[in-house]
């Protein structure tokens, strides 16, 4: 039992080692990757894996959860700190695994079976849980989506007419590809007119409204959801957030409702990061991923690549291949993902409005600012890695080029180190 990793097991201890070399040495711009603290790192390690709490502090089926009960209620009581806004009244359930577990329990709430819902339009920008028929999401209620216009931005007029048509018990705003500021208040005004339940998934976008450098959902929306990593900058998993008087139901849909025993060591990890995220700091580094994010979109489009909506607001852009004029028209995501990636540039493929392939090879690439500011990256570094983007985009035949700013990556990356003492 006191073995270390490297000797217990040699086989998982390497891989751990290669990740944290990939990790060090690559360019992370995957919009929903971070980094987290040493200090997360280290609670996520702790013995507090080992306990089992069933319930909710002082309301608990096991025994021995005195401590496990003050690491939760700091987590709580931290989390409302973070987005409590004035004349709202607002609880909090930090148990969920992730934020597809938190959506899921939210709908167990606010939904009956077959119930529905309306949510942006998955390839315009959306979430595989708000009701894309693939989920279960869109498998037990009944979904309806909204998306964007020519510009790229959300069609409010567009969003009413559903809303109208469909008259959903649900709807949901937030999105996993929008790089524009959401409206919440004109989402309340919909929803107030056929009256449904307003649900806001922030999970993209926690960290800067808990920062203040994009509007809150509150007091606009009934419940909020989100997950504590991307912008937040803590341990991968979910959190609910809801007007005082669902919360006692939103508890029990979390527990016994869609899951078990919580995980107590991520809560802990959770209450560290959201204590990190009160700091005037966290401020400040949110509103460095704008600024990064800002200068990187302007040079992509000054060089050829079309982006969706034509810029950002946010720390995510979403590069539309089909109508970058300097990229090969046969170009597609999964290449222009698999290309960055030997290039030391980690991105995801992603879908773009008005898509015509498949969710396997897309048209377009998502790239986010987050992880690259956590290594304190600044303006200057974001533009020279818009232009590594637009080398291997325009060139994607030319391999000695991918392999040169692989190197100048690697360069860069150890310039801004992350865990030091680690590999």
């Amino acid at each position: 039992m006191q073995a270390s990793l490297q000797s217990a097991d040699p086989a998982v201890f390497a891989s751990v080692q290669a990740e944290i070399h990939r990790q060090q040495d690559d360019l992370e711009l995957i919009a929903s990757e971070n980094y987290v603290s040493k200090a997360v790192l280290e609670t996520l390690g702790s013995p507090l894996t080992n306990k089992y709490a069933e319930g909710l502090p002082n309301r608990r089926y096991y025994g021995g959860c005195e401590f496990v009960d003050e690491v939760e209620n700091i987590a709580r009581r931290r989390a409302r700190e973070l987005f409590m806004v004035e004349g709202c009244d607002i609880g909090v359930n930090v148990q969920p695994h992730a934020g597809a577990q938190a959506n899921q329990a939210v709908f167990l709430t606010l939904l009956d079976a077959g119930d529905s819902m309306l949510g942006l339009d998955l390839s315009h920008g959306g979430h595989l849980t708000h009701g894309s028929p693939v989920n279960s999401s869109g498998k037990l209620y009944t979904a309806a989506h909204y998306g964007v216009g020519a510009d790229g931005r959300i069609d409010m007029d567009q969003v009413r007419a559903q809303a109208l048509a469909t008259r959903p018990k649900l709807i949901i705003t937030g999105a996993s590809a929008y790089p524009r500021i959401i409206d919440f208040a004109a989402f309340r005004s919909i929803a107030d007119e056929v009256g449904a339940y307003l649900m806001a998934d922030i999970a993209h976008i926690a960290g800067l409204v808990a920062a203040g450098v994009h509007p809150s959902p509150f007091p606009h929306c009934d419940v909020v959801t989100t997950t504590t990593h991307k912008t937040l900058r803590g341990p991968r998993g979910g959190m609910i957030l809801a007007k005082r008087d669902l919360m006692k139901s939103m508890n029990s849909a979390v527990f016994p409702g869609t899951q078990g025993g919580p995980l107590m060591h991520c809560i802990a990890a959770k209450a560290v990061a959201f204590g990190e995220a009160l700091s005037p700091d966290f401020k400040a580094y949110c509103q460095q991923i704008l600024d990064n994010a800002a200068a990187m979109a302007d040079r992509l489009m000054s060089r050829g690549i079309a982006l969706v909506s034509d810029g950002t607001e946010n720390h995510l852009m979403l590069i539309d291949l089909s109508r970058s004029p300097a990229a090969p028209d046969d170009l597609t995501g999964k290449h222009a993902e698999a290309i960055l990636g030997e290039a030391g540039i980690t991105v995801n493929k992603n879908t773009v409005p008005g898509e015509q392939r498949s969710p396997m090879v897309t048209s377009g690439v998502r790239i986010g600012t987050p992880a690259m500011t956590t290594r304190n990256m600044g303006v200057a570094e974001s533009v020279q890695v818009a232009d590594w983007i637009a080398d291997v985009l325009t060139q994607p035949a030319d391999e000695a080029l991918r392999t040169r700013i692989k190197a100048e990556v690697q360069g860069m990356c150890r310039r801004f180190p992350i865990y030091p003492s680690m590999g």
